[in-house]
């Protein structure tokens, strides 16, 4: 009966995976907590903060499906010395299946000083994607089917993209395209195996005082890309003394999420995020884990408003 089962997930996987022979249903990774890293989306963030930011993310998606998503990225962004450039690295590693890809991408931006409390950053993303696909990690094997011999090894792609993060010390705004290059790829035997689509983001926020201690935080972020549905995430995020942070998030049809923080110094954070899957795979999955690692250095000389929350 347990190998049933385990068979019973892969071919679930498998149909998903295969459906349409591309990977558009889940093109780039989806995080839970991305509130704590929007420059891997928006390079118009990078240096936003007015110091460093370092922000590591880990991500197991439907526990208990054998090739679901795993993702680990890594985020890192600064200023120059006059704060109206900044600049900043993200670096992600993704598994799927018999695919896994590693993207490095450089991120630019200029800021606007539009008003006394108000910025605009502009922002370009530049680097370039290593995709894989191995058949030999699937338990199907069929020695007459080509398609099956013929793996995909450190294809190297192109990416460009672009954003814009409109902010003051409260709120902030973001729309970006984080890959204008639709790079196609094809195996040994020129068989289609994926095909990237453009893909739109906006991102917004606002952080409430309740009181001296009490923070609150709605936040949403819109993703679409052709041919599939919108994807809304709603947020609503609590911070108490600067420490503590707990909250609720809902992906339109597709999971109810809770998160948890707690800032252990003064300069790193640490939060978690469980996703409760609404859709039918609830039956073949435990829910997906999230894990983020943040470091902001604390500059004496600067006050950085609200800088946890974004």
């Amino acid at each position: 009966m347990s190998n049933l089962k385990n068979y019973s997930k892969l071919i679930l996987v498998v149909l998903i995976f295969f459906s349409t022979q591309e990977f558009l249903g889940q093109q780039d990774p989806q995080y839970t907590q991305y509130m704590y890293n929007p420059m891997s989306i928006n390079p118009g963030y990078a240096g936003s903060l007015e110091t460093l930011d370092i922000v590591g993310i880990y991500r197991d998606q439907w526990v208990g499906i054998d090739g679901a998503p795993v993702t680990q990225s890594l985020g890192a962004h600064a200023p120059l010395r006059n704060d109206e450039i900044g600049l900043g690295v993200d670096i992600r590693h993704d598994a799927l299946g018999p695919s896994d890809e590693v993207l490095i991408n450089g991120n630019f931006s200029y800021k606007l000083q539009l008003s006394p409390y108000i910025k605009l950053g502009l922002g370009l993303k530049a680097g370039a994607n290593i995709f894989n696909v191995d058949y030999s990690k699937g338990l199907f094997q069929d020695p007459n089917d080509p398609v099956f011999n013929n793996n995909i090894d450190n294809r190297l792609t192109l990416n460009l993209g672009a954003g814009i993060y409109l902010y003051s010390d409260n709120w902030y705004l973001g729309g970006s395209v984080p890959d204008f290059i639709t790079n196609q790829f094809y195996d040994d035997i020129q068989q289609s195996v994926a095909e990237e689509e453009l893909q739109y983001y906006l991102i917004g926020g606002y952080v409430f005082d309740v009181t001296t201690d009490l923070k609150l935080k709605p936040a949403f972020l819109l993703k679409y890309l052709s041919g599939f549905p919108v994807v809304v995430d709603f947020s609503a995020n609590m911070m108490y003394r600067e420490r503590f942070v707990l909250g609720i998030s809902y992906r339109y049809e597709d999971a109810v999420n809770g998160l948890a923080g707690f800032q252990i110094l003064d300069s790193v954070f640490v939060g978690y995020s469980y996703d409760y899957t609404l859709t039918d795979l609830q039956d073949y999955n435990s829910g997906t884990h999230e894990i983020v690692l943040r470091f902001t250095l604390v500059q004496k000389s600067k006050r950085i408003n609200s800088p946890r929350f974004f």
